[in-house]
This record gives structure tokens, sequence and C-alpha cells, in this order.
């Protein structure tokens, strides 16, 4: 029996690469989400972003910069007015930044920095969303995206049983250990909200070629995108709270 479908997503940081990405995949998939909210710091520049907006009726472009409380209220404020009292069914924490910063060049400056917007951020969004996502919850069964769901965007650089393997990943101390800090954030919300019926998970979308990723990444965002779709779809009860990647494949902490 296939899940019942999502009705509404909500992604951070839509401007450019895996953001942008998945909301082009969810918008053209073949049980497309009634809403997709695509959110970056500055829509008006965001170009490709609009034209999707154009053509697809289901994303809702939205402004959100989230390190800005204020900007996160207002977000939440307009999604209640489209969704009402059925809520958000799944929030997709993928906003992120990255600095290159070896042991000799990392600063308190850039640990912070990063610190607040790839982990404090993505605790506050999901924070304000909350009462939306329960919403949702309270209108489903089983778990999964169909239902509620928060996806935390980590990385394989996250790892800490991979330090060893992934030596190029020294180059990223602030990026790295804040991606290792989310994967808490994961672990305790899959716990925190489990009786809720909301689902968390950590996701690895691949190491792929965006401003972020840089051109030696070995796969583009497109080729990425359908596996992310695919296992968000499969996503169930004894998913919550682990740590996978684009394949569906569980990581090791």
């Amino acid at each position: 029996m296939a899940q019942p479908r999502c009705r509404s997503v909500l992604i951070t940081g839509c401007s450019r690469g895996i953001g942008l990405g998945l909301v082009r995949g969810l918008a053209a998939a073949s049980a497309s989400p009634d809403f997709v909210f695509a959110t970056c710091r500055y829509p008006e520049k965001a170009q490709e972003l609009q034209q999707l907006s154009k053509e697809y009726s289901n994303i809702k472009l939205l402004q959100l910069d989230v390190v800005c409380e204020n900007s996160i209220k207002k977000v939440v404020k307009e999604v209640e007015e489209i969704v009402g009292d059925k809520g958000l069914n799944c929030l997709i924490n993928n906003a992120g930044i990255n600095v290159l910063a070896s042991l000799e060049e990392v600063t308190a400056e850039t640990m912070l920095t990063i610190y607040e917007t790839n982990t404090v951020a993505q605790l506050m969004v999901t924070k304000a969303f909350l009462p939306l996502l329960r919403k949702a919850a309270q209108l489903g069964t089983g778990m999964g995206c169909h239902r509620a769901a928060i996806i935390n965007m980590s990385s394989l650089a996250a790892s800490m049983q991979l330090v060893q393997a992934n030596e190029m990943f020294l180059k990223v101390y602030p990026y790295r250990i804040a991606k290792t800090a989310l994967n808490m954030i994961t672990r305790c919300l899959a716990a925190d909200l489990k009786s809720d019926g909301i689902l968390c998970i950590s996701l690895h979308p691949g190491w792929l070629q965006t401003d972020m990723g840089g051109n030696m990444a070995p796969m583009q965002v497109q080729e990425a995108i359908p596996g992310i779709l695919s296992v968000l779809d499969r996503l169930g009860e004894k998913e919550n709270g682990s740590f996978l990647d684009w394949q569906g494949e569980t990581l090791p902490w």
C-alpha cells in the first residue's frame, strides 16, 4: 500500500544548490505536494527560483533569514495563513554556510558565525514551526513526511567515526563541527517529538557540485535529487533519529 501523500513542504536556503534542486524536484514530482514553500534570504535576487514559481503554481516563494528571529516569526505566520488547520507536513532545514578553515586558520569568530547559521538557526526554525508540525501530526498516522517530519541537512563531514577516513574535511573545522552538533539536535528532537508522531532525521545529500561543495565534488545536484526524494518518501518509524545518506544508507555518527 502506498504512503499517503505529503501535502506541504517548507525548505530553507532555496536560492541555489540543493535547496533549489529540491524545490524543482518536488514541484515536478508526479505526486507533488499542494504547497512547496521555498524560502531564502533574498527572493528578489533568486532568478531561477522566481522562474520556477512562475512555472509551478504550488511553489510559494517566501523571504526567510534563518538567523533573524523576526524573519522566522513572519514566515511561520505566512505559512500558517496558507495551510491553516492542516499544518505543515515536512520541514527541510537546508540553509547553511561554509568557510574553509584548517586548524591553523580557524578563529572564534568564524566558529561562532558558522555555528549560529548551521546549528542554532536550524533549532530555532524548527522550534518556531513545531505548532504547525504538531497540527499536521494530529491528522495522520504512522511516521514520515506524509504526516510530520523534520529533515536536517547534515554532511558526511559530521561523522565522528569517519574522521580518519576523510582527511580532506580537516580543512573545514567550523562546518563539520557545526554539522556534528546538528546531528545531536536530530537525536534530541527525534526522542522529544516521538510521542507527537513527528519524525526527525539527519540527511547527507552527497558531495555535490554547488557553491558550497565546490568543483571537485563527484556529483551534480540533479543526480542526487531523485535519490533524496526517494529516501524522504520511504521514511518511517524505524528511520526516526537516524543519519542517512541520499541513497538511504545508514551513516555512523
